[in-house]
């Protein structure tokens, strides 16, 4: 097996810089819209044998160095009793959204094996179809409980913040119940043999600094020294990169980063406490293969102090994204890297 990415989370030494993507199974690839296009994509998630199609596409196609499973994050917030489904026009709905003490008390703890068997089944696909390593994920709790509370996405997160700020003792309940779900369903991963696990806190840049430390990375680092030295732990804090120091406190193997933040300064702002990931901007793949390799030469060089580096997107891959361009970075970060 290819292991320069686990190399590289670990901070040991490479002989190239490792690339993957996040969503990188998906929507860009007119392979991934065939499968899709036969189920929705709650069914594409529950069944094993598209699932693992779905995650080993990109591999073959860009060549990158490492799978993540095909799943969502909010996978585990169904067994806790929450009815989930997937709108093509607003996304994920989930219906009763939990806003009360009588909410939370009715979440029940989920056991993985039994609950969402079909994600264990996936991967030991995997493990017998791959040659680079798996990556298995779930979303962090806050980014969790804002979907929980809302109902879905939302513009200003204005029922979330007011549970946090009116009942901060239901909102922590809440977020003790979703982190035992968390640990529970990447543990059931790392039994079932992902070599790394993400932790995705999409939303966890709508948070002050202080709120951030109140409110979400106390549970961020429950589940992180739980895993702390079983496997490699990224945590992504999307648009957090005004927080770079309270996130190096979670205590991950790797942070990643988005395109906000110049990949040389948050190399100095770290030092040798993580290794870092990312960052392109997701935009930079709609402009010439010029620009992508020059941008990508700009992230290997404001990298060469981290720690290790995994290059990657500084969010996920947009749907419109030309494959070709794709296909150009993941060349552009194996040939320079190499020299």
């Amino acid at each position: 097996m290819n292991d320069t990415f686990l190399k590289a989370c670990r901070g040991e030494k490479t002989g190239y810089t490792p690339v993957w993507l996040m969503r990188q199974a998906g929507r860009y690839l007119p392979e991934y819209q065939k499968v899709r296009s036969k189920v929705d994509f709650l069914t594409l998630c529950k069944t094993p044998e598209l699932a693992a199609e779905v995650t080993i596409q990109p591999v073959d196609i860009l060549k990158v160095d490492v799978a993540i499973l095909f799943s969502d994050i909010l996978i585990p917030i169904e067994p806790m009793g929450l009815k989930l489904e997937f709108s093509e026009a607003k996304g994920p709905v989930l219906h009763d959204p939990v806003r009360d003490a009588k909410a939370v008390a009715r979440l029940r703890d989920i056991d993985s094996g039994a609950d969402v068997p079909f994600v264990a089944d996936a991967i030991k696909i995997l493990l017998g179809a791959l040659d680079v390593p798996l990556i298995g994920f779930s979303g962090a709790p806050f980014t969790l409980a804002t979907y929980m509370i809302e109902g879905g996405s939302s513009k200003n997160f204005i029922n979330t913040k007011k549970m946090m700020y009116r009942a901060p003792e239901l909102f922590a309940s809440l977020m003790k119940k979703i982190t035992a779900a968390v640990i529970n369903y990447l543990q059931s991963q790392i039994n079932a043999g992902v070599h790394a696990v993400q932790v995705f806190d999409s939303w966890a840049g709508i948070l002050s600094p202080v709120d951030f430390e109140r409110f979400a990375l106390p549970y961020v680092q429950q589940i992180i020294s739980t895993f702390k030295g079983k496997v490699p732990v990224i945590y992504f804090a999307f648009n957090g990169s005004a927080m770079l120091r309270s996130i190096q406190d979670s205590g991950a193997d790797v942070l990643g980063l988005d395109w906000r933040i110049d990949m040389r300064d948050a190399v100095v702002k770290l030092g040798d406490n993580a290794a870092v990931q990312g960052n392109l901007d997701p935009c930079v793949l709609f402009g010439t293969k010029e620009l992508i390799k020059d941008r990508v030469s700009g992230i290997l060089n404001g990298a060469r102090g981290a720690k290790g580096h995994v290059f990657n997107l500084g969010h996920g891959i947009l749907p419109e994204t030309p494959v070709d361009n794709a296909v150009a970075m993941v060349d552009a970060v194996h040939e320079m890297s190499s020299r």
